[in-house]
């Protein structure tokens, strides 16, 4: 039986994921076939497919601001406790003069995913067969690839990730093929119907939100804190559509689909890389998933007794 690991889109949230992965990996020892990623998600699933957690852990508490941007559009303030962004107009003026297309530039990115997503990895997952799978949004075409590392060059590969993470028009646009790409999650935050399509029968999707919306965002106070207001407005309803089609999807095709949601709002700003925050969320994703599995077991145990 095929199993599939996907893991949704979600920026710096990306922490909390990789907890819940750990401890399906390490604790519940699951082995899987097919794992697929949407942004942050393409970023952990190369690691995944290999059991390499503990160097995906070390990537991901110790990323920073400089560790993704070559080119920063943000202003990170504190306001009551609170991490917040606004626009840096000096260095978004300095893009445009430049002749970017975007307010900023994720360079750093690329060679950080270069770096840790090594060549020699690459050979290993394809000698193993698996198949890893990143999500990416292609402007020009008007739809969503699936670019699979079983059909892709090594630095092709290393392009779709990058492509996969960058949320324009705030970092670097992909144009390769004669084609513009940004992040996957502008189609498609959690490929969960992809997964199905690929010929998974048991998958496990971690989702970087909540289940149920728990926030009302505070007022856009300039243009740029309402275009992420609205990109966010959007990128949610994309993931609630996404959820609904995967599991109508799953229960067609007699799938077995477990969901790992956030328990509750980890940031409202999920482009601030924060090595402490991010340190205290993978920890949070390691103990959320215990105690998940702890309340299946306990609701499977009722079930025999009633039985």
């Amino acid at each position: 039986m095929k199993k599939a690991l996907v893991i949704s889109g979600g920026g710096s949230k990306g922490a909390f994921a990789g907890g819940v992965a750990e401890y399906l990996l390490n604790k519940k020892q699951k082995k899987y076939d097919l794992l697929l990623g949407t942004s942050t998600g393409s970023l952990m699933v190369s690691h995944l497919a290999l059991g390499k957690v503990q160097e995906l852990k070390e990537l991901y508490t110790n990323v920073n601001q400089y560790s993704i941007f070559s080119n920063s559009p943000f202003k990170i303030k504190t306001v009551h406790g609170e991490k917040v962004i606004s626009i840096r107009h000096r260095n978004t003026l300095l893009n445009f003069f430049n002749g970017s297309k975007t307010f900023g530039e994720s360079k750093n990115l690329l060679r950080l995913i270069q770096q840790n997503i090594t060549e020699e990895m690459y050979h290993e997952i394809r000698k193993e067969n698996k198949e890893v799978v990143v999500t990416i949004s292609n402007l020009t075409a008007n739809k969503i690839e699936y670019k699979s590392i079983l059909e892709c060059e090594y630095d092709d590969f290393c392009d779709w990730i990058w492509g996969s993470c960058n949320y324009v028009p705030f970092m670097s646009l992909l144009e390769k093929d004669f084609c513009q790409y940004a992040d996957g999650g502008f189609g498609c935050l959690i490929p969960i119907r992809e997964a199905i399509l690929r010929g998974a029968k048991e998958i496990d999707a971690i989702i970087l939100e909540t289940e149920v919306t728990q926030i009302n965002r505070m007022p856009a106070r300039n243009p740029f804190s309402l275009m992420l207001n609205v990109f966010d407005f959007m990128l949610e309803h994309v993931e609630k559509h996404n959820i609904t089609i995967g599991k109508l999807s799953a229960k067609h095709n007699d799938v077995k689909l477990n969901l790992y949601y956030t328990p509750t709002v980890l940031t409202t700003n999920s482009l601030i890389f924060d090595k402490k925050q991010m340190t205290r969320w993978w920890e949070q994703g390691l103990q959320y998933a215990k105690l998940k599995d702890d309340e299946t077991m306990n609701d499977f145990r009722t079930e025999l007794i009633d039985k």
